[in-house]
């Protein structure tokens, strides 16, 4: 029996997931979004991925600011949708739209709960050297992150892995968990099993204030912050006057005053170790190679930077 489904997500980490929906058997009925941003000196309107996608497969789309308002639970409900898939909303869903009489709010969390419950799970995997991660299909309930999970999958997570590849990777996991779930939920055999709360952890929202690097950690640390935060908001240090992001770097064995350049390969100590940057971008300037950024701008051995 297919379902009707309303499906809520944001970022193009749940476009995966929407598309593997409409392409089933199961209807779409509505499909829900954060509202769009505006940007730059022309206040340049910026829908999200999932507007942008849903837009493309002519499906009806809402953006509504708040679903706290009466109008708004009226409206969820006149849908009758048989569920509801959330892939990365961005808002905590106020527990009256959770209340709504025998309807399940299903949620693709990009973590193993109860480990990583909240905002940035990927983010907090990569920055804390985890080796693997995974997808959980969950049952959500008014406290964050914390309801029953029906079905986990795991991904191994390599020194090496950006945010941008592993929420990719993790992404189209979702997508065939999702559907695998689905099955399960439509012939009434879904088992959904209660979190360990005391083994729960949580990823808090990336600031910004993050992003700057503290030389005086070490390598391995640096590393897999700059992994974490790239592409965005990605981590950056200052030289001659311009913030640099570090998009992609190494770690060496190599001492020396943390934060100062230790060769003419943009080889940087830490408090152990040290990095060497492969790519990066200077701002107001394209993403390039360190190779080629060296060709334009010197730098001395024992040069500090901030």
């Amino acid at each position: 029996m297919a379902l009707k489904i309303i499906f809520m997500g944001t970022p193009n980490f749940a476009v995966p997931i929407l598309k593997a929906i409409h392409n089933s058997d199961h209807k779409i009925l509505e499909v829900y979004t954060q509202p769009a941003n505006k940007s730059g000196r022309g206040q340049k309107i910026n829908h999200s991925d999932i507007y942008k996608y849903a837009e493309q497969l002519n499906l009806k789309v809402r953006c509504p600011v708040s679903l706290e308002a009466t109008e708004e639970i009226n409206y969820f409900k006149k849908l009758e949708p048989d569920l509801v898939i959330v892939a990365a909303y961005g808002k905590i869903l106020p527990t009256k739209l959770l209340n709504i009489n025998k309807l399940d709010f299903i949620n693709v969390h990009a973590s193993l709960l109860p480990k990583w419950r909240g905002a940035a799970p990927i983010q907090r995997a990569i920055m804390n050297m985890d080796t693997e991660t995974g997808i959980s299909i969950m049952k959500i309930i008014p406290q964050l992150d914390a309801g029953p999970v029906m079905m986990q999958e795991k991904i191994k997570i390599t020194h090496d892995m950006s945010h941008e590849f592993l929420s990719k990777k993790m992404s189209e996991l979702g997508a065939k968990l999702i559907l695998d779930s689905l099955k399960l939920i439509e012939n009434n055999i879904a088992n959904f099993i209660d979190q360990k709360n005391s083994e729960a952890t949580y990823a808090k929202k990336i600031q910004k204030i993050e992003s700057k690097i503290n030389w005086h950690e070490n390598a391995k640390k640096i590393i897999a912050k700059i992994n974490a935060f790239c592409p965005n908001p990605g981590c950056w240090f200052e030289f001659l006057g311009a913030r640099i992001k570090i998009i992609r770097a190494i770690e060496v064995k190599k001492k020396g005053e943390a934060g100062t350049f230790l060769d003419s390969k943009m080889t940087i100590a830490c408090a152990k170790n040290a990095i060497r940057i492969l790519e990066l971008k200077k701002e107001g300037k394209k993403q390039m190679q360190a190779d080629e950024y060296l060709k334009g701008n010197k730098i001395k051995i024992g040069q500090k930077i901030s």
